[in-house]
């Protein structure tokens, strides 16, 4: 007899930074999906081995957020139909929905706009308000907002005060709502003790760092094809550039190495030494949305000789990482249905950065996936 807790249909997803692009997809590409207007395409969650009946249903989850821009969603769903991100289609016949989820914005937190202890109290009754008013079960806090800078001395952050960064604001009030969390940006905020130490108190699934959406992605499937091989790694060069607003944040040179250390961690790990090569991120503004990203690699083969191969990614960021945002609000509202607790490594397959994870090959990621999928029952 199955005992597991079958999870509601009834459950919230609060974006941090749900003006922003990826959390306006998100909610146009679950709107489209659930009406019947677009396929499940890039969706992990609606593939057979994840069961995706035993998980919320797309139709039924109910969006809201903390966002400091004051551009409304259905403005931004325009901007992202000119650029082509999404079908202008959608966002006509998402309209309404994208009002209704606008008006369950909340104000965001700013660094140094209010004491942090103050902040995270404000923050948290937004979201338990928001689980009460629309008779949610749950609420998963899902933070996509701009990457952030690495702190000078994470392990010094023990307290809450004003020196915290922004997402660990975020991620505190989350666990003092009651609210699993997911950190999808690059942040250090779940390494801190004082996060670390909430989350445990909470008793809280929690997921992170840094989605895993492109380049990365490809090493993930690409490396471990050398190793296995026993093909020799000399160098692998990454240049990768960006427009919108993840471009101009990452032209900051402290935000843009948090960035760099979450993705060249996974390829020294899987290679098991320092890969040398450099690695740049670099702003073009008339790229807007989309990203191009070149990898050169050198590698030798038997009798050392030497050979080279050379790859360009071209995506669009917010439209690869809208479907992940959807996987892992479902995948961790199943988990705390079913009373699961603490960081879930198994979700390593969506970050670059897994937190509580060593595994970074996508392959034994998407086993370990599929197999804690199955353990959940429902």
């Amino acid at each position: 007899m199955n005992t597991t807790p079958e999870v509601t249909a009834r459950t919230g997803v609060w974006f941090v930074g749900a003006r922003g692009s990826v959390a306006t997809t998100a909610v146009v590409g679950a709107h489209a999906v659930a009406h019947g207007l677009a396929p499940t395409t890039a969706l992990v969650t609606e593939l057979p081995e994840l069961r995706p009946d035993g998980l919320p249903p797309l139709s039924e989850l109910v969006f809201g957020g903390h966002d400091v821009s004051p551009q409304s969603l259905p403005k931004r769903a325009e901007e992202l139909a000119a650029g082509g991100v999404v079908p202008p289609a959608h966002v006509d016949a998402t309209r309404a929905h994208l009002e209704a989820v606008d008006a369950e914005v909340r104000p965001g937190h700013a660094t140094g706009s209010a004491p942090v202890a103050e902040a995270v109290e404000r923050l948290a009754a937004d979201i338990t308000d928001f689980r009460d008013r629309h008779h949610l079960d749950r609420v998963v806090v899902v933070d996509v907002a701009s990457t952030q800078p690495p702190v000078p001395d994470p392990d010094a952050m023990t307290t809450v005060d004003d020196a915290l960064p922004v997402g660990a604001v975020y991620a505190l009030a989350a666990f003092r709502a009651g609210a699993p969390f997911v950190s999808f940006t690059p942040s250090p905020c779940l390494r801190l003790p004082v996060v670390v130490e909430a989350a445990r108190r909470s008793g809280l699934p929690w997921a992170g760092c840094d989605g895993k959406t492109g380049e990365t992605l490809l090493k993930s499937a690409l490396a471990p094809m050398f190793v296995m091989r026993s093909l020799a790694l000399r160098s692998w060069t990454s240049v990768n550039l960006l427009g919108g607003g993840d471009g101009a944040t990452l032209a900051d040179p402290e935000a843009a190495r948090s960035k760099t250390v979450a993705k060249r961690s996974g390829l020294d790990a899987i290679v098991g030494r320092a890969v040398p090569g450099p690695m740049h991120i670099d702003q073009v503004e008339d790229l807007g949305e989309w990203k191009t990203a070149w990898d050169h690699v050198r590698f030798d083969g038997f009798l050392g000789t030497r050979m080279t191969l050379q790859l360009t990614w071209e995506g669009c960021d917010s439209a690869l990482a809208a479907p992940l945002v959807l996987d892992l609000a479902r995948l961790v509202a199943a988990a705390h249905a079913a009373g699961r607790s603490g960081p879930l490594p198994e979700l390593a397959f969506f970050f670059k950065d897994p937190v509580g994870a060593t595994e970074h090959r996508l392959a034994q990621q998407w086993d370990d996936l599929v197999a804690w999928r199955a353990g959940l029952g429902a």
